[in-house]
């Protein structure tokens, strides 16, 4: 059995339903087209006879011929005449009985009018459709009056045939408009279809639902962030992992980035109109990988924005960055002990033990008493391993790291984050104050009121007025740098603390964070800094 293709793509379907539509609407409209025309040449005809029949019948010399010897004589001519020049079938004058006194036809002339006449002869014009000897014809019939009394009749018509005849023509009009209004509808149903078919990519309606479910379910599950603004810069599109990573909650489809209170340089990046690759920025809790890329187009159509949370790595990488600083710190400590060694062993073979001996015994004193300054200030071996570390980074760049006497650091912070505010902020004391004479920088810990306050002084230049040093892309050191102090601030965020800036009046930059010890609420107002 032969079946007729299907069309696959949904333009398809739709251009076949749309051809089918338009093909029924076009031919219900002929037909309604068809039936009013008729309707209208049949009351056409209906008023030309009754036009030709009343003129007859109102003419005078219709009157003298009904009254005179021979009325068949005188108004055959006539009616003859009347016939060819109204465009009707037939003019019949008869008498009051229904006898012909003209017919088209004179062999009918004396036979009876074939139809009805009652109407007529109370006086009354009428009209109707009747088989005559003609056949079917549309007809009126009209009384001739004289001095109040019916004389004559006189009917005129028009034939069915002759009626078709004329419609004939206008239903070929109509055909011929019919045709082109399919045709034309039918050419912009094409383009309509031709245009959405490239919009589907030539797709059917189950492929594009599976494509949408697909794209629902890809959305939600991958980690990655993404957005979509248009080209307003509204948000058309987040998925799971983008509310998450900018920390958003609520309804913010068509709402503008600038409105979900994001760091201003995050917010930037997401409605620059170039693109941006690999930018790192930083949220309240977070270090994001920024993409943007514009959507591809005549003007400006939107952009596609991924993110990707680098907190974790950012936060291994300042560990391994502290690991490689103590790798460097052993290395230079083995070699001043090395030279420490061949200046005791050299000692020696001079034969000056005692100064050999007492040399030894200052180092090895003031190396352990470092090492128990930091012991006993410090439980966790983490922390007083980065302390150890970066005082032989200093001592080495001529830098004295102490920590004060009075410090004590409670447990109960993660070791990691404790490696990121300090190592941090040390790293940059050590920066400023290199190359300065007496270059001191001290650090200082202390447990006050259920929470954790770490100091890190130097005696360096200072911080410019007005800086704000905790913004990310800050930085004294040049181009390519400020992080360390943008993570400070967002360990001590995350952890319900705060972190400040200051000038000591002996000059310097001083550095204060406080963060909770766990099971102690956060302090109020710690969303608010000091800047120097």
């Amino acid at each position: 059995m032969f079946r007729i293709p299907r069309p696959r793509s949904l333009a398809g379907q739709l251009f076949v339903m749309q051809a089918v539509l338009l093909a029924v609407v076009v031919a219900v409209c002929a037909a309604f087209a068809w039936t009013t025309a008729r309707d209208q040449a049949a009351e056409a005809a209906e008023r030309q006879a009754g036009a030709v029949a009343r003129a007859v019948a109102d003419a005078p010399s219709v009157r003298a011929a009904v009254l005179g010897p021979d009325p068949s004589a005188a108004l055959q001519p006539y009616a003859q005449r009347v016939r060819a020049d109204a465009g009707v079938d037939f003019v019949t004058i008869m008498d009051p009985a229904g006898l012909r006194w003209t017919h088209p036809d004179p062999r009918r002339i004396g036979e009876r009018f074939l139809g009805n006449t009652a109407p007529a002869l109370r006086g009354r014009t009428f009209s109707e459709t009747y088989t005559g000897t003609l056949g079917p014809s549309i007809r009126v019939v009209t009384p001739v009056t004289a001095d109040g009394r019916v004389i004559a009749l006189v009917s005129a018509g028009i034939t069915v045939q002759n009626v078709s005849e004329r419609l004939g023509g206008r239903l070929v009009a109509l055909g011929w408009v019919a045709a082109g209004a399919l045709v034309l509808g039918g050419l912009g149903t094409y383009v309509v279809n031709a245009r959405l078919r490239r919009h589907t990519h030539g797709m059917n309606a189950a492929e594009l639902s599976r494509m949408h479910d697909y794209h629902q379910a890809t959305l939600h599950a991958v980690r990655e962030g993404l957005l979509m603004l248009d080209g307003r810069r509204r948000i058309s599109l987040i998925n799971d992992g983008g509310r998450a990573l900018l920390g958003v909650e609520g309804e913010v489809l068509g709402r503008n980035p600038g409105e979900l209170g994001l760091p201003a340089p995050l917010t930037g990046a997401l409605l620059a109109d170039g693109p941006r690759v690999d930018e790192v920025h930083l949220t309240a809790d977070r270090v994001l990988v920024v993409n943007t890329s514009p959507v591809a187009g005549g003007g400006r159509r939107g952009t596609v924005v991924t993110l990707r949370d680098h907190t974790e790595l950012q936060s291994l990488t300042g560990e391994l960055d502290h690991e490689r600083g103590f790798t460097g710190a052993l290395r230079s400590q083995a070699h001043e002990a090395a030279n420490r060694l061949h200046t005791v062993v050299s000692l020696i073979e001079l034969g000056r033990t005692d100064e050999a001996v007492e040399f030894a015994t200052a180092e090895l004193e003031l190396a352990q008493a470092l090492t128990d300054q930091v012991v006993t200030a410090v439980a966790e071996p983490v922390l007083a391993a980065l302390l150890l570390g970066k005082a032989a980074q200093a001592h080495e760049r001529g830098v004295e790291l102490v920590v004060t006497p009075d410090s004590e650091l409670p447990a109960g912070l993660p070791a990691r984050d404790l490696v990121t505010v300090l190592g941090n902020l040390i790293d940059n004391a050590v920066d400023a104050v290199t190359g300065t004479p007496g270059a001191r920088v001290a650090v200082t810990a202390r447990g006050r009121a259920g929470a954790l306050e770490l100091t890190v002084a130097d005696n360096g230049p200072g911080l410019p007025p007005g800086a704000d040093v905790f913004e990310r892309g800050w930085s004294g050191k040049g181009p390519g740098r400020g992080l360390g102090l943008a993570l400070v601030r967002q360990t001590a965020h995350r952890h319900g603390g705060t972190v400040t800036a200051a000038g000591p009046p002996h000059g310097g930059a001083e550095f204060t964070v406080r963060l909770p010890l766990p099971g102690t609420p956060a302090p109020a107002g710690r969303d608010r800094e000091g800047t120097a």
